[in-house]
């Protein structure tokens, strides 16, 4: 059974918190002594990376359904009376050629991707205003530099980019601070599922420091950014991404390899 947490705890709600880099943020926030809020649509996920929780809240949402937002929002008033952070991790990963990207497939990407990430931060805004909370938004360097088979998925988050600045300058007035932490390749079980040796290679290759990201180091940034040692940050995107959206090309010679 779940314990109400106490009056002084701050809450932060984590979408999509079943797993990856939304289940090791709300593993480092409540090491912090937060109040953990986890969110996702995938029931069976979330409660299979239940253990660890038993003092937290967690709620399956599809946010790109405005209803079901407005009542995940209620039911975390409801249960901690506050929320302090916001991180909006949840999206959707589908990637595909721009010929075979038909509007059913771009809609499936920007629904959660964009419009989840609009529509949860602004139900959560009244709450955030009484505690000057802050929001971190999750992109991707997909979002800052374009590549093959993303046109919906890079065009969704390079919106979110836009999103936080937008929202940053509007409810600074609040005291909110908005931020967005765009990963570069993150070493996630879906990942290493997908990508064959040739594609990690490549990865390697282009990454200044020579290796993927873990889920913990990205989590570091988010938590960084939702906390007070961030306090006067605001609408600012961090590419925590080992150096690859700095590298231009040549880096496989630099470091005094041949080509293949």
């Amino acid at each position: 059974m779940q314990k109400n947490p106490s009056p002084e705890a701050r809450t932060v709600i984590i979408t999509g918190a079943a797993r990856g880099i939304g289940l090791a943020t709300a593993h480092l926030m409540q090491e912090a002594g937060w109040h953990i809020v986890r969110v996702d649509w995938d029931e069976d996920a979330l409660m299979e990376s239940a253990r660890g929780f038993e003092d937290g809240l967690a709620l399956v949402c599809d946010i790109s359904d405005p209803d079901a937002v407005t009542d995940m929002i209620a039911r975390t008033l409801n249960r901690s009376g506050r929320i302090d952070a916001l991180v909006n991790n949840a999206g959707v990963a589908d990637f595909g050629p721009i010929e075979e990207t038909d509007f059913e497939r771009w809609r499936k990407v920007m629904a959660t991707n964009l419009d989840g990430m609009f529509l949860v931060t602004q139900a959560a805004i009244p709450a955030l205003k009484k505690t000057q909370g802050a929001i971190v938004n999750i992109a991707s360097i997909s979002g800052l530099r374009a590549s093959t088979l993303r046109v919906a998925y890079g065009t969704s988050k390079a919106g979110v980019m836009q999103l936080t600045r937008q929202q940053a300058v509007e409810l600074g007035e609040y005291g909110i601070r908005v931020n967005c932490v765009a990963p570069g390749p993150v070493r996630t079980k879906l990942a290493m599922a997908v990508h064959t040796r040739d594609i990690i290679d490549a990865y390697h290759d282009a990454i200044p420091l020579n290796r993927y990201g873990q889920e913990h180091e990205i989590a570091e940034a988010i938590y960084f950014l939702a906390s007070e040692k961030a306090s006067y940050i605001t609408g600012q995107i961090l590419a925590a991404d080992g150096g690859f959206e700095a590298t231009g090309v040549g880096l496989p010679a630099l470091r005094g390899k041949t080509d293949k």
